[in-house]
């Protein structure tokens, strides 16, 4: 599977700062100080919708990660999964009498064209679930053959008290986790399981349902965690920088994948730090898919509405909090981008260097966005307001915009 075409990120003045990043895992804020290629894997999507703009604010979150190390002078390793086998996408198949595969291709196509309009960008691998089946199947095998997981009419279990790490990164109760089990697709009721909230590696093939080749297991498909897992160890290996993804993956996801690779390996963690974007909400209620609220990017993008005006509008929230999408926040986001535009179209200006410190600075303390746009606002203030002399400024304001917020002016 392919994934979207790089705008180019321009190059600034002197060099970046280490990134220090809030991490679910330890609760806590850590600084992380790879070596020369920084390592991240962030979870993609279900192709059964388009791209609404919970999707696009978690992607943002991580565009900026990728921004911030490359302004070090690393390079990065960045790895997304396209999850293009599952129930909620068989399921939507079903209902609308589509072919999944065909609404599985469409969608991607479709958040392929967001995330290119929006300038995110993309990671070195993006792989399918489907595609992966090869590398998963093995790794199912492994934790079977170790007592890791076993067998429940056919369908094969990962035990999570195998992993003695388990609930490191959730820092959930039994409860809890048992409530968000059953609402994120598990199936905690199941009888016969050795434990509820043992998750699902291969589901044995249904009736009327896409199945593969599984050996030793099967014919079947895999589960969600392990398909995540398969794909980072293939491609970042132990030990990766980050896991990202919205804050609702902490919980199975995040947590079941950390210990299937945890397992397989006898290493711990699976990543450095587990970091995770808030939830947008509309109409007091958060987006998603079974509500049905949502603003999808691409239909702001046909109603006319300047993808840069969206990104602008996801950037003057911090990555970490919940808030609402309204007209206001698009509405200032458009202001916003005129007033900038404005601003770098003069012939010079004021002096730029140390805004280019304070965006960097921003950034790096926990993806502050919200305070490298006060920071451009007060230039553009200024720089309306009479300006200066300096004929590079314009230039380099424009420049750092791009580079670290991934504007284009």
């Amino acid at each position: 599977m392919h994934a979207w075409p790089a705008s180019e990120v321009p190059a600034l003045p002197g060099k970046g700062r280490d990134l220090k990043i809030h991490d679910t895992a330890t609760q806590g804020t850590i600084t992380l100080a790879p070596g020369p290629v920084a390592r991240i894997y962030v979870c993609g999507i279900t192709p059964y919708d388009a791209t609404h703009i919970g999707h696009a604010a978690t992607y943002n979150a991580f565009d900026l990660v990728q921004r911030v190390w490359l302004d070090t002078k690393r390079q990065v390793h960045y790895v997304q999964n396209v999850t293009d086998v599952d129930d909620p996408l068989l399921e939507r198949a079903q209902r609308d009498g589509h072919d999944w595969t065909e609404l599985a291709e469409r969608e991607t196509v479709l958040f392929r064209e967001d995330m290119t309009a929006l300038r995110m960008l993309p990671p070195q691998h993006y792989i399918g679930a489907v595609e992966a089946i090869p590398g998963i199947v093995p790794l199912v095998e492994r934790l079977r053959d170790a007592g890791a997981a076993y067998d429940l009419d056919g369908d094969v279990y990962f035990s999570v008290e195998s992993d003695p790490h388990f609930g490191g990164v959730s820092h959930l109760d039994a409860e809890a986790m048992r409530l968000l089990s059953a609402e994120r697709g598990g199936d905690p009721e199941r009888p016969g399981k050795k434990n509820p909230l043992d998750p699902m590696l291969w589901m044995a093939a249904r009736p009327g349902e896409p199945s593969w080749d599984g050996g030793s297991l099967g014919r079947g498909r895999p589960g969600w965690h392990i398909e995540c897992v398969a794909i980072a160890l293939d491609h970042l290996g132990m030990g990766f920088d980050i896991q990202g993804g919205g804050s609702d993956l902490v919980f199975p996801h995040h947590e079941m994948g950390a210990s299937h690779a945890q397992v397989l390996t006898g290493e711990f963690p699976m990543a450095k730090a587990y970091v995770h974007a808030g939830m947008v909400a509309l109409h007091g209620e958060k987006m998603s898919k079974s509500r049905g609220n949502l603003v999808f990017v691409s239909a702001l993008r046909r109603s006319g509405v300047d993808p840069a005006a969206i990104r602008l509008a996801l950037l003057s929230h911090h990555y970490r909090a919940d808030w609402e999408w309204t007209d206001a926040v698009l509405e200032d986001a458009v202001a916003r981008l005129a007033r900038w535009r404005a601003a770098v179209s003069r012939p010079d200006g004021l002096p730029a260097d140390a805004l280019v410190e304070e965006v960097r600075a921003a950034l790096s303390a926990d993806l502050d966005a919200p305070a490298a746009l006060a920071a451009v606002d007060r230039w553009v203030e200024l720089q309306l307001a009479g300006g200066g002399d300096d004929e590079s400024a314009p230039g380099l304001v424009s420049r750092t915009v791009d580079a670290l917020l991934g504007v284009a002016l």
